[in-house]
């Protein structure tokens, strides 16, 4: 309908990516702030809450950076897939879950990853 649009795909990735980035970058860096409290917030140990916080800002810093963007895309699907998993099986949340706090947002995630894996971030990356 409008083709006149496509000459800012790559724009458009580079939003995503940044948008993306954002969310990871500031999860990781709650779960590295007060990864004590986090972990039994998550139900997880201290280490693997530090573990977490680290995977989700390298993963941000990759996808927002441009670099090995299509590794740190499916680090951060993995990351969310246990986020999923996590929510279904553990604390069985439904998809929309109570007061909006289901895995439809971590799956809209997973999809946003998807498409920066597929396309490698568009051309405004630092490093394919």
């Amino acid at each position: 309908m409008f083709p006149q649009l496509a000459r800012f795909t790559d724009l458009g990735l580079l939003l995503l990516r940044l948008m993306v980035g954002l969310i990871f970058a500031t999860s990781g860096y709650s779960h590295l702030k007060d990864p004590e409290a986090r972990a039994k917030s998550i139900g997880m140990s201290k280490g693997f809450t530090i573990f977490l916080g680290i995977g989700e800002v390298a993963g941000a810093l990759g996808v927002m950076a441009g670099i090995v963007t299509q590794l740190a895309a499916l680090g951060l699907i993995l990351i969310m897939l246990g986020a999923i998993q996590k929510k279904i099986f553990v604390w069985h949340t439904g998809f929309w879950g109570e007061k909006s706090d289901g895995w439809h947002y971590d799956l809209m995630i997973i999809l946003m990853n998807l498409v920066i894996a597929f396309t490698n971030g568009g051309a405004y990356v630092l490093l394919k």
